[in-house]
């Protein structure tokens, strides 16, 4: 992988001039792992605007960094940061994710960046489509094999290790997050944690769960019914599958991200449900389970989520970044499209997949039925 990472080193110092820096000092650990292959809880990395680039990282990493890390300098610090900014010349710091102390303990106050790593990053190469198709292939199959063991009397809590522990026999390094599983009224909170509460006929089951594989994440949701499910639960699920395929459709390249969000987000408004669809139609997937772009009516392309990341800086001197309303999905970009309806004291229903945006049309990686599959 070194020459993959030197050419993401590359991409990064080519988008410096535009933010005025001569260098950029990374120190997110997922953004340090995609430009330089070591995987750490203490490393920084300092790339310059030639593309040369020198790391940092403690004694508990250094061999490791030293053997993933050849062709480029390393060094042996505990104070990552510090080592690697006494530079001259005007360095940029990543000011969404270095802690406020750790910045002003720095001398010279650098310039504040924001989200330049993370826009090299949302383009994926062909080797990481492929590792992320394998997260989403050992999802589907670890779907489709618990699946027919789904009956009343499991609970929340039950069906969620089932599927965990099926996706981690299949080949998955880990879970790409904490899996949900919702049944009944629970259905009506989007990220309930999996509960006692036994599943029930006349249930919608909701359950959102992916597989993570070196390093790289799936994000799959299937909403499934208990017994013959009632008039209301199948109508509302045929408005979010009819959402989900038009939001999928409109995933295209080129389409505006807000474009993207309002195909699905639209449907559900119209059939009178707009108030019971609150969050984004979907995020970029890769290195990180939420990584740009955010497919939403509002939210700045590279702009975390909420709850996500260090503590926020004072306005950073950075440039702009692209207003919303502009940005565009490109080519080779995972998304998943995962509009929901949540109806309080009754339930609720999401539908979602992973897909990459192709100048030849959306390509879906997870495959599994969205046909209301009733159990």
């Amino acid at each position: 992988m070194t020459a993959t990472h030197a050419r993401r080193r590359a991409d990064l110092a080519a988008l410096l001039p535009a933010h005025e820096a001569d260098a950029i000092l990374v120190t997110g650990g997922v953004n340090v792992r995609y430009l330089t292959g070591l995987a750490s809880s203490n490393a920084a990395v300092l790339v310059r605007a030639d593309a040369t680039a020198t790391l940092a990282t403690d004694s508990r990493y250094i061999g490791a960094a030293r053997r993933v890390c050849d062709d480029i300098e390393v060094i042996e610090k505990l104070d990552v940061a510090g080592a690697l900014l006494p530079e001259t010349g005007r360095t940029g710091i990543e000011a969404d994710h270095m802690p406020v102390a750790d910045y002003f303990r720095l001398d010279g106050r650098p310039l504040r960046l924001s989200g330049v790593v993370e826009s090299v990053r949302m383009v994926k190469d062909d080797a990481e489509i492929d590792l992320i198709r394998t997260a989403c292939e050992l999802t589907d199959r670890a779907f489709a094999e618990v699946l027919p063991g789904l009956r009343p009397g499991l609970t929340e809590k039950e069906v969620a290790r089932a599927l965990e522990r099926r996706m981690i026999e299949l080949g998955a390094d880990g879970l790409a997050f904490d899996s949900i599983v919702a049944s009944g009224p629970n259905g009506a909170i989007p990220h309930h944690s999996p509960s006692d509460r036994p599943l029930e006929r006349g249930d919608l089951v909701t359950m959102d769960f992916g597989a993570l594989y070196r390093g790289y994440h799936a994000d799959m949701t299937r909403t499934v019914a208990i017994g013959e499910p009632a008039g209301w639960q199948r109508e509302l699920y045929d408005l979010v599958r009819a959402s989900q395929r038009a939001g999928g459709l409109a995933a295209r390249v080129g389409a505006a991200l807000h474009e993207v969000d309002a195909a699905a987000r639209d449907l559900i408004a119209k059939a009178g449900y707009g108030e019971f669809f609150k969050h984004g139609l979907g995020h970029g997937v890769g290195l990180q389970i939420h990584e740009a772009p955010f497919l939403s009516p509002r939210r700045p392309e590279g702009s975390p989520e909420r709850g996500e990341g260090s503590p926020k800086l004072e306005r950073s001197s950075r440039k702009p970044e692209r207003d919303h309303e502009h940005a565009r999905l490109e080519d080779r970009v995972p998304v998943t499209v995962e509009p929901g309806v949540y109806l309080p004291g009754r339930g609720g229903v999401r539908i979602e997949d992973t897909l990459v945006a192709r100048d030849g049309g959306p390509e879906l990686l997870t495959r599994t039925t969205k046909e209301l599959l009733v159990l």
